[in-house]
């Protein structure tokens, strides 16, 4: 495999570590040392260990996986999705649609945040506007857009009217960038700004929520721990805390699992399934899920700003070699950006197939018969780390020489969010399995980088589209315009769509109640240790 130098020495570091510690799990210190846990249906520290640090605990400070999966259980949102991604209700009791372009949401009375302060129609308020405040750049601030008026009706009821009808509100109200922070807080941080601080600086430090958990600390690198709200307003958790502990290489999550110094691994390999199904005292969790695993191009660096490169590179690869090879089956092959369960997926769309000859014609057409050399960036996930292997070696056969170099997540998204890529493996999880999540952030020119846009796609018909999908309030009306937007997406290909994954985790059998949702949020109010 090529690698850059830089590459090379993390992968040897990495690998060295694991053996190590993997070594020292069967030491009589190590066997033994299994996390406390209460008796019975209570107490006890739930250990998770992480691929990945959080980028940080403010609801609008980030908009990835690591980050949303710890701040879940600090704050709640308006409305909640359960395990089918119905929409519940949460911190709003009930809501409306009064007419196309108004929604009136009731409250929950008697709510209080971990600080004491109150829950009402005025938070709700000041939250949604932190939410679109410009000078805050919530990476997913997009998602609110579309509120022109936030009107507070009385103490418990709000009033939210959109610049368009949209159908959408209140699963985008579902997301967790919409998360309810402390209004004592949101006053320090805006305090904290004028002084010249950063947006979230106060609460990425002790962020706020009303939560069945409430934030204890966080050692960044470490370990984010939380610990019960014995004050909540729907039935307290039962477990005593919980530690999101970041353990970044696979093997080692995996000898934590054995030993039972974690309970849980998130995420597991599909490589190491076998390995903890014939284990004594483990079991895999598996959950189907509204993602997209891709590989991306950034079209403003040439060769990558033309077409018929994109589209050679996406009909080279050979989707089921990576499915099969490194997911072991794990997951279903894309077509196009949005998963089988994603309101507006198009069942009948055609991808770009894998067709090697066809392939080979497109390079030459463009001008690179013989091939050309690139970059290919990825965080240090195995499975990324693989599939970029992969695809290097494949790319290999057409003349396309790949350099593989691997970073740190929170690096990673920085970098990739800047534009200094050429092409990088990620993912995306639709939180509101609504099709304008799943193309509006990746694909409209708005949200070009850190947004979402890290392809830097940017057509003006895609994005008339997307607008009008947003905009229209027929539901038939709406399929048909995302079912234009992804045959175009397929066209234009700004990225491989690789595949829809199911998401898995290695849990320790006394782990009971665990639930994880096809946004990949792990639900833990009513986890407890056995």
């Amino acid at each position: 495999m090529k690698m850059s130098k830089h590459s090379l020495l993390m992968v040897a570091v990495i690998a060295l570590f694991a053996i190590m510690l993997t070594a020292c799990a069967s030491e009589p210190e190590e066997a033994g040392s299994a996390p406390a846990g209460g008796e019975g249906e209570g107490g006890g520290d739930l250990q998770i260990a992480v691929l990945s640090d959080a980028i940080s605990l403010d609801p609008t400070g980030a908009n990835d996986v690591p980050s949303f999966n710890v701040q879940y259980n600090i704050f709640e949102t308006l409305v909640r999705h359960d395990e089918n991604m119905e929409l519940q209700p949460e911190l709003a009791k009930s809501w409306e649609n009064i007419d196309e372009n108004t929604w009136e949401f009731k409250l929950q009375e008697g709510v209080t945040f971990h600080d004491g302060s109150e829950f009402n129609a005025e938070v709700v308020k000041a939250n949604l506007e932190r939410v679109q405040d410009p000078d805050v750049a919530a990476p997913a601030g997009y998602l609110l857009e579309m509120i022109e008026e936030i009107e507070v009706v009385d103490e418990y009821t709000v009033r939210l009217t959109t610049e368009y009808p949209f159908g959408g509100l209140p699963a985008h109200l579902a997301h967790p960038t919409a998360g309810m922070v402390s209004p004592e807080q949101i006053e320090a941080d805006y305090a904290a700004m004028e002084e010249g601080n950063e947006p979230g600086s106060v609460i990425n430090q002790t962020p706020i929520g009303t939560g069945y958990f409430k934030f204890d600390e966080w050692v960044p690198g470490q370990h984010v721990r939380l610990v019960k709200n014995e004050d909540y307003w729907n039935g307290q958790a039962k477990l005593d805390s919980v530690t999101f502990k970041v353990v970044p290489e696979d093997l080692t999550r995996i000898a934590e699992l054995e030993t039972g110094t974690s309970h849980i691994s998130n995420p597991l390999s599909p490589s190491d399934v076998e390995r903890i199904e014939s284990a004594e005292g483990l079991y895999v969790s598996r959950q189907g899920s509204v993602s997209l695993d891709y590989i991306g191009f950034n079209m403003n660096k040439e060769p990558f700003n033309d077409k018929r490169v994109r589209q050679a590179i996406s009909m080279a690869i050979d989707k089921e070699q990576i499915l099969e090879g490194i997911y072991n089956g794990v997951g279903t092959p894309a077509a196009g950006p949005l998963a089988p369960n994603v309101f507006g997926y198009d069942e009948n769309l055609e991808g770009l197939e894998h067709d090697p000859e066809k392939a080979r014609e497109l390079l030459a057409e463009a001008g690179y018969e013989d091939g050309f050399q690139t970059t290919i960036w990825t965080n240090d996930s195995r499975e990324r780390i693989d599939m970029a292997t992969n695809v290097q070696a494949q790319l290999e056969e057409f003349g396309i020489e790949v350099e593989i170099e691997v970073f740190e997540w929170g690096a990673y998204l920085e970098a990739i969010g800047n534009g200094e890529h050429n092409m990088f493996v990620l993912g995306w999880s639709n939180a509101t399995a609504d099709a304008d999540n799943g193309l509006y952030p990746l694909f409209h020119s708005d949200n070009h980088g850190s947004a979402g846009n890290r392809t830097f796609l940017a057509n003006e018909e895609v994005d008339a589209l997307i607008d009008q999908g947003r905009k229209a309030s027929d539901e038939s009306e709406r399929l048909e315009i995302y079912s234009e937007v992804q045959q175009k997406l397929v066209d234009l290909a700004p990225m491989v769509y690789m595949l829809h994954q199911e998401y898995l985790l290695g849990v320790r059998e006394e782990v009971k109640e665990l639930n994880q949702l096809p946004t990949k949020m792990l639900e833990l109010k009513d986890v407890y240790i056995e």
